[in-house]
């Protein structure tokens, strides 16, 4: 069996240690850190992220002290935390770190608590799971607060968009925003019938999100076309409601590629609202307190007009998978060792895929399986990826066009070329990635698992 520490990974003698004050890492200040070294080895190490060595060659603090910084569990003292910032050219703000005395015991228990059942969905903003993957973080959070800001997040399912809409969300709160989230997945059939019933149906779930009454009656008029109403929706009621700018999240706009009549006005009409932002006629003040942040999972394979696109303005931030690194550091997050050969491995079975890995890791720390064992099992009902896999192969089942494509591409282990639109919807839920243009399986564990069942 692989050697695993337990999961909280304070030892004895940790736990009887007197308490020593110290400062942690917030969050604002790990994003500022992370966002620099990005940048640093970009320019200085040929972009390879700096391993724990090199860091403590810049900075001048051990190993052991740079780990305990990183992990942000355990505090440190405030030189040796600004000694860290300065040899990035930071200065250490009030707000990079957080005075306590912490409970080595409490610290424990709610690490324990956090291990009994797997993560699903959004970890919370605090999470210690939550990996950053820098500059993305930093340039979301400047960009939410210009005028007028048009922000897409482009990442397959599961990748990590809803934690980064998370902490976007609370950044805009902390500078008195108002905010509101729509789903498109909460959108039937009915809804997407015609633009105007979809329209209309945006219109009452900002509303509702604001806590404003329905006032479609009141500012929907057939007469001058759908488009124009919602736009006067918008204009006439929901931006002018409050002197607050408002961040609105539209997630998972990809549903709308499905519908190419209503996507193409639709999204002609969120190209508008940013022009309106950018040009100084009238209105242009109002329309600038709006923040877009237009979220999807895989490219845009429609033919929209250039002009008329949201899709070629504003702010990109792509989730990749994790790194090794990022895996290795999650790793030392879980309690086990060696955190190398873990991320290696985990690495070459997940690709770097962040809900797996996080699911992997989750069942490791519980120290009832063996990688060894997750590998040997995939193919049978007592893997741990069960339901994940049985959710995208649910998904391909009803696709058929897609579960074609997919079988294609495990019969070629070395890429195959497949049309663009089926490439992306497939790329949209994670099961292939792109090398040298060709479509490949995006881990060893979809190309083990669908080679076997769709052969």
């Amino acid at each position: 069996m692989l050697p695993v520490t337990s999961p909280d990974r304070i030892s004895e003698q940790t736990l009887s240690a007197k308490r020593r004050r110290g400062v942690i890492l917030s969050a604002q200040g790990w994003q500022r850190l992370q966002a620099a070294e990005y940048l640093s080895a970009a320019r200085d190490n040929a972009g390879n992220a700096y391993t724990l060595e090199q860091l403590s060659d810049r900075t001048g603090i051990s190993t052991k002290t740079l780990t305990k910084v990183r992990r942000r569990q355990n505090p440190v003292d405030q030189p040796t935390l600004a000694e860290y910032f300065k040899s990035f050219h930071l200065s250490l703000e009030k707000d990079d770190y957080i005075n306590q005395e912490p409970d080595p015991d409490a610290s424990s228990a709610t690490l324990t608590n956090l291990l009994q059942t797997p993560l699903k969905g959004q970890l919370t903003l605090e999470s210690p799971f939550y990996i950053y993957r820098p500059p993305a973080e930093k340039l979301i959070l400047k960009e939410i607060v210009q005028p007028g800001a048009l922000i897409r997040i482009r990442a397959p399912r599961q990748f990590g968009k809803t934690s980064l809409i998370a902490k976007a969300l609370n950044h805009a709160e902390e500078n008195h925003f108002q905010t509101a989230v729509v789903s498109l997945q909460l959108a039937d059939s009915e809804v997407l019938g015609s633009l105007s019933q979809f329209l209309q149906w945006l219109c009452v779930m900002v509303s509702r999100s604001l806590g404003l009454p329905n006032a479609l009656e009141e500012y929907w008029n057939p007469m001058f076309g759908s488009s124009y109403s919602c736009n006067d929706y918008f204009e006439s009621y929901l931006l002018s409601a409050s002197e607050s700018p408002l961040l609105l999240v539209l997630d998972e706009v990809n549903l709308l590629f499905n519908y190419p009549k209503i996507a193409a006005d639709f999204f002609g009409m969120l190209r508008a609202w940013y022009e309106r932002s950018r040009h100084s006629t009238n209105g242009s003040e109002l329309w600038q307190k709006l923040r877009l942040i237009i979220v999807y999972s895989t490219d845009v394979f429609l033919p929209l007009n250039v002009h008329q696109s949201p899709f070629n303005v504003g702010l990109l931030i792509t989730l990749s998978a994790f790194t090794k690194e990022q895996i290795q550091e999650l790793v030392i997050r879980y309690g086990l060792t060696p955190a190398e050969f873990y991320a290696t491995e985990l690495l070459q079975l997940l690709g770097g895929h962040p809900y797996l890995t996080q699911l992997a890791l989750f069942h490791l720390s519980q120290q009832q399986i063996t990688l060894k064992q997750i590998t040997a099992t995939i193919l049978t009902p007592e893997t741990i990826f069960d339901s994940h896999l049985r959710q995208q192969l649910g998904y391909l089942e009803q696709h058929p066009e897609l579960a074609e494509a997919m079988s294609q591409v495990v019969a070629n282990p070395k890429g195959i070329e497949l049309h663009p639109a089926t490439a992306f919807k497939l790329q949209g839920v994670g099961l292939i990635r792109f090398e040298n243009g060709l479509a490949i399986s995006s881990c060893n564990l979809y190309q083990t698992y669908f080679a076997q069942i769709l052969k």
